[in-house]
């Protein structure tokens, strides 16, 4: 099925032979046809596609942009295609998802059952991944959407939702900090700390903010899982920092979140990612709509 314009096919078809004639011969039409359809393209868009020579028609720069664009919606087309069979047909759909385990530890789970609830034909496969990689993931399209913690602007991804992930120190409910509305990172540095590895968003802030502050903290345990961070700060020995997305009822009883006062710990920030100039599939659009309802909660 055909989805393109005829003008689009027809100058599709000249591109990628090199003359009206082989072209005209191609989609069974004649030169003419393909001829003044060309002539109608040109004068629509205002600029030449073609320069004309003896020997065949050469694309202009005008017409390497339109080619580009041709089979980019040619494509889009044929997926869209395939999209709406594959709904039709009743068939199980899948979306591949990504996602950094400081996210993946309640919301995204949270936002899946939601989906899924509403979408009872699709499976999602979730990997968990450190944001970097999953970045990677959708940078090279083996992924469709990506959730991740990320620092400054995002490159080579199209950033469908962003918003701020702050570091809280996170304590148990009979430690000497949890009585504070916040602490300062003095404070927090008195005591043993649960932290993730370098290079990770949240311990590259904190090194920041230590640093700026001349401060030489206890790093207890390194760990880039929530889970044992959490029962660290639960067992009242010492603290670790996550962002409120960690925060579940049940999950996190026993439990404080406190506000930590440093410009640094702030920058980090949730997002929603997607591959740039790819057309969206409407399972992926209302995934993307669930989850950032999801990360809107508070």
């Amino acid at each position: 099925m055909q989805m393109l314009p005829t003008s689009l096919v027809y100058f599709h078809e000249v591109a990628r032979t090199g003359s009206i004639t082989d072209a005209a011969e191609a989609q069974h039409v004649s030169a003419s046809a393909i001829s003044r359809q060309i002539t109608q393209l040109e004068h629509s868009t205002g600029v030449a596609l073609f320069r004309r020579h003896p020997r065949g028609m050469q694309l202009t720069d005008a017409g390497v942009l339109l080619l580009a664009h041709t089979r980019r919606s040619e494509a889009e087309a044929e997926e869209l295609l395939g999209e709406l069979r594959e709904q039709a047909s009743g068939k199980q759909r899948t979306l591949e998802i990504v996602s950094s385990e400081g996210l993946a530890a309640y919301r995204v789970p949270s936002a899946i059952a939601a989906f899924c609830r509403e979408h009872q034909d699709v499976s999602i496969q979730l990997t968990v991944l450190p944001s970097p990689e999953a970045t990677r993931r959708i940078v090279d399209g083996s992924a469709d959407v990506a959730m991740i913690f990320a620092l400054g602007p995002q490159r080579d991804v199209t950033v469908e939702f962003s918003c701020p992930a702050p570091a809280y120190a996170v304590v148990a409910d009979d430690h000497p900090l949890a009585a504070h509305a916040k602490v300062s990172l003095a404070e927090l540095c008195q005591y043993p700390l649960s932290l993730p590895a370098k290079g990770i968003s949240q311990r590259e802030l904190f090194d920041i903010a230590a640093q700026m502050e001349g401060l030489a903290p206890r790093i207890a345990m390194i760990t880039d899982h929530i889970n044992p961070a959490m029962e660290f700060a639960r067992s009242g020995v010492g603290a670790t920092l996550l962002s409120h997305f960690a925060r579940r009822e049940g999950l996190t009883d026993g439990l404080r979140f406190i506000p930590v006062d440093h410009p640094a710990l702030g920058e980090r920030r949730a997002q929603i990612l997607t591959m740039p100039r790819r057309r969206q599939s409407a399972l992926a659009a209302a995934f993307i709509q669930t989850m950032t309802k999801v990360l809107r909660q508070d």
